[in-house]
């Protein structure tokens, strides 16, 4: 690399950082929900229990993506049909959970079946006061109704820049244009919209995300969540190379400055060891608004750039409220 385009990142990474502080107080957000357990100097996380994913499909999904094949649903909590979606969450409140991820594997339209569910999410919302936030892939507006319907908190969707990594990585028929369609149809019911893109998750190359990027910055958004392929065991991607930390700190930086009054975190998904620390520190320098389970050194860092860090255990798709 040479001097001029160092000269030239910086330039960016000052005015991604600049755009912050013009649009934003100096706090900046760590999260730590109970995903896994946490603890590095200055965050320890006390209630494990405050915020849980749910999946209603238990580890079950009918697309097995490259980068996933359903792995991601391991670690959450599979419903028992015979207990069901009100009574599980009942019995998570009284042992002291706040907040709720109601996930799932995709049917091949690359939908979440949550709507069977619909009954008791309003319940979950009305009589127990759970926070809700819903992983919903890809929706109609029968499912954009009835969520806003249940009154829940927020939803979450992972948008897709490029028609070759839905049909490929995904293995979905569907199209850019569905993924564009169903941000609208949440925005035309008032959702609180928590959209992600993966950085990377074309095999570990930047493809569709800034066209994602472009897509999100079209409506109002409570939060922007980025987050990096992980290439995980038993995975068509196990091998493969997560995209240089270079390209991720300037798609950072490019986000907080095409979406200068949007709040923007990074989520727990990316690779761990050097290449999390390096990402994690690019964020802060990029002006972006949180990070979900910080590497080690992290806190300190924001703190030296003027920032002052506030902990949450509760997902970064929760936002900042």
């Amino acid at each position: 690399m040479d001097s001029t385009t160092i000269d030239i990142n910086s330039e960016i990474q000052d005015k991604a950082f600049t755009t912050r502080q013009i649009n934003f107080s100096n706090e900046i957000s760590f999260h730590a929900p109970g995903l896994k357990s946490f603890n590095i100097a200055g965050f320890e996380q006390k209630n494990p229990k405050a915020f849980l994913p749910i999946s209603l499909t238990g580890s079950g999904c009918a697309l097995a993506c490259d980068h996933c094949d359903s792995k991601i649903l391991e670690p959450m909590l599979p419903l028992n049909p015979r207990e069901g979606l009100f009574a599980m969450c009942e019995r998570l409140a009284k042992a002291g959970t706040e907040a709720v991820l109601i996930s799932g594997g995709s049917q091949k339209n690359g939908q979440v079946p949550f709507m069977k569910h619909i009954h008791d999410i309003t319940r979950v919302k009305k009589e127990l006061g759970l926070k809700i936030i819903m992983h919903t892939g890809l929706v109609d507006e029968a499912m954009a109704k009835g969520l806003k319907n249940a009154g829940v908190d927020g939803v979450a969707l992972d948008i897709i820049g490029a028609n070759e990594t839905i049909r490929e990585v995904y293995h979905l028929k569907s199209t850019v244009k569905d993924y564009d369609r169903s941000l609208s149809l949440l925005s035309k019911y008032g959702l609180s919209l928590r959209p992600h893109i993966i950085i990377g998750l074309h095999y570990g190359k930047i493809l569709g995300e800034y066209k994602a990027l472009d897509m999100i910055s079209k409506y109002q958004v409570h939060a922007l969540i980025l987050v990096i392929l992980t290439p995980l065991h038993d995975t068509p991607m196990r091998g493969v190379t997560p995209p240089d930390t270079e390209e991720v700190s300037a798609f950072f930086q490019q986000s907080r400055i095409q979406m200068p009054g949007t709040k923007i975190l990074v989520g727990c998904a990316r690779p761990s060891g050097d290449y999390k620390r390096v990402v994690d520190l690019a964020a802060v320098d990029a002006g972006l608004n949180g990070i979900a389970y910080p590497a080690e050194g992290v806190i300190e860092h924001a703190r030296s750039k003027g920032l002052v860090p506030k902990f949450f255990e509760n997902s970064c798709s929760c936002g900042v409220d």
